[in-house]
């Protein structure tokens, strides 16, 4: 009986414990919004928040409260909304994939150090002293927190510059809301032509710190004849929505600052 009178105590509260976890699932129990659901499992599951969204479930959320449009996932694509939009009965809108590219081509080639960093092995670390350690104080400053920060592994460093392979990129933007320096950009994957260059510096000195940099000389604006290219504050820009990809803007340019995008 020692034995046995604790052994029935335990198994009744066990019981009792049991009954009251089922009543407490049963009345306490938090509807399901099935189309949440629907909509969730439409989405990729990246977690970028390019949808503006706090992630996947952020934006499913909005999407089952009517309060988001289906084609704001760009990770997911057409199919992604196109699958939405079929689960919510609206129509499905244009997604217009977009990669990912850095806009310098400095690195340890072109570009030069102005300094020794021995300081935290990151970009975010590196940027705190003095605007990085190189050169060129709006190029890629080489530590990787851009490929540290893709999902998808589409960024790699190649001669202390970060360089995107565009085939493997989703467009998520984790990368560019990483970079300290803001080099990063997303543009529309059939986009022709870039400038891979940031400075703003004059020519003669953005032409001491990096060879490729931009020196706004005005040689692409010249001779591009869908007028897609102005020169504002020393630095080459692109209108995407004008560019052709004729080509004539780098075959122009002394430095090599614009070239394919690919």
């Amino acid at each position: 009986m020692d034995i046995l009178i604790p052994i029935l105590a335990v198994t009744v509260i066990g019981l009792l414990a049991a009954v009251m976890l089922v009543a407490a699932s049963k009345f306490m129990a938090v509807p399901v919004d099935e189309t949440f659901t629907k909509v969730r499992a439409c989405l990729p599951g990246a977690n970028c928040g390019a949808c503006g969204y706090a992630g996947c479930d952020g934006y499913a959320q909005a999407l089952a409260a009517g309060s988001a449009k289906p084609s704001l996932c760009v990770p997911g694509g057409p199919k992604a909304a196109g699958e939405i939009a079929a689960v919510l009965g609206v129509t499905a809108e244009t997604v217009v994939a977009q990669r990912a590219y850095v806009r310098c081509y400095g690195g340890c080639v072109h570009s030069q150090k102005k300094c020794d960093y021995l300081g935290i092995n990151t970009c975010a670390g590196a940027n705190l002293l003095f605007a990085g350690d190189g050169a060129c104080s709006y190029g890629c400053l080489g530590y990787g927190d851009c490929a540290h920060a893709c999902p998808q592994g589409a960024i790699h460093l190649r001669d202390g510059l970060a360089r995107v392979t565009a085939a493997d990129c989703i467009g998520c933007g984790l990368c560019v809301r990483t970079c300290p320096n803001h080099l990063i950009s997303l543009i529309p994957a059939h986009t022709h032509v870039i400038v891979r260059c940031s400075s703003q510096d004059k020519g003669i000195i953005t032409k001491k710190a990096c060879s490729t940099g931009c020196i706004g000389c005005k040689k692409c604006e010249k001779v591009c004849p869908s007028g897609a290219i102005h020169v504002e504050n020393n630095l080459a820009s692109i209108d995407q929505s004008k560019c052709t990809g004729c080509g004539a803007c780098t075959e122009s340019c002394p430095v090599g600052a614009i070239s394919l995008f690919s």
